[in-house]
């Protein structure tokens, strides 16, 4: 999808920069070991090709693991059919599986749902699972709805997400819900130019992307504790969770 962030094995949570900026690599990347990217790598990881690049290795990325306001949002819902949107390696893909759910994983990099798919398939939920190649900018429901539809850092540049924000609302199904999760703006990021900087975001930011007919549910800073290359920071979850009216 567009641009994500994602985070390391050592993290829960991944990050998209389409930009995917999360607690990754390409999020905050370097700044404990004093060697930041350059302002391509960074820009690499708000596009398509930069996750293609990074895909075709063989060492994972991500931990696998589901991300934690997941966890949290959708633990008490009753399962049935999901879309998560910059699924990456489809760690939450599996998760939400596992839990009941029929997915859908979508990405904007072939590479990754390629191995979404195949992580999917060694932890025996194949066949709950289906996947979607789009760049979440570009984003079109068509007519398809979901119970819930899920998105953890996607961080489109120049605050983009707003946009894309209103794109996935479509896809929500009468009595579904839509759940958001990213970075909050933070010192963190100052390496970045202020395209991608502008791509953070807080909860309450996305708010305009909401039609009339969905119910604001959480709109916070949900404080979290990471552990990158060995150094313990607090960082915020930005979130919303709505949930459309039935008709």
């Amino acid at each position: 999808m567009s641009g994500h962030t994602h985070q390391r094995t050592s993290d829960h949570s991944h990050d998209h920069s389409h930009g995917r900026a999360g607690e990754s690599q390409a999020g905050q990347p370097g700044q404990h070991s004093g060697h930041g990217p350059s302002e391509e790598e960074v820009a690499a990881l708000f596009e398509p090709h930069g996750w293609q690049e990074r895909y075709a290795g063989e060492d994972q990325i991500w931990s696998g693991d589901p991300n934690p306001q997941l966890v949290t949002e959708a633990a008490g819902l009753t399962p049935g059919t999901a879309l998560d949107v910059g699924c990456g390696e489809g760690g939450d893909v599996i998760w939400l599986a596992q839990q009941g759910w029929r997915v859908t994983g979508a990405d904007f990099s072939a590479n990754g749902l390629a191995r979404a798919a195949r992580h999917a398939e060694q932890a025996g939920v194949a066949e709950r699972t289906d996947w979607w190649e789009v760049d979440a900018r570009d984003f079109a429901a068509d007519g398809r709805t979901f119970d819930l539809v899920t998105t953890h850092f996607l961080h489109p540049p120049n605050g983009g997400m707003v946009e894309v924000a209103r794109r996935l609302t479509e896809a929500v199904a009468p009595g579904g819900h839509l759940l958001v999760v990213g970075h909050a703006p933070s010192e963190l990021h100052q390496q970045m130019g202020e395209q991608h900087r502008r791509a953070m975001f807080l909860a309450a930011d996305l708010l305009p992307a909401l039609p009339e007919d969905f119910e604001v549910l959480v709109v916070e800073q949900r404080p979290r504790r990471v552990t990158r290359e060995g150094v313990t920071i607090d960082i915020d979850d930005s979130t919303l969770l709505a949930r459309r009216r039935s008709a």
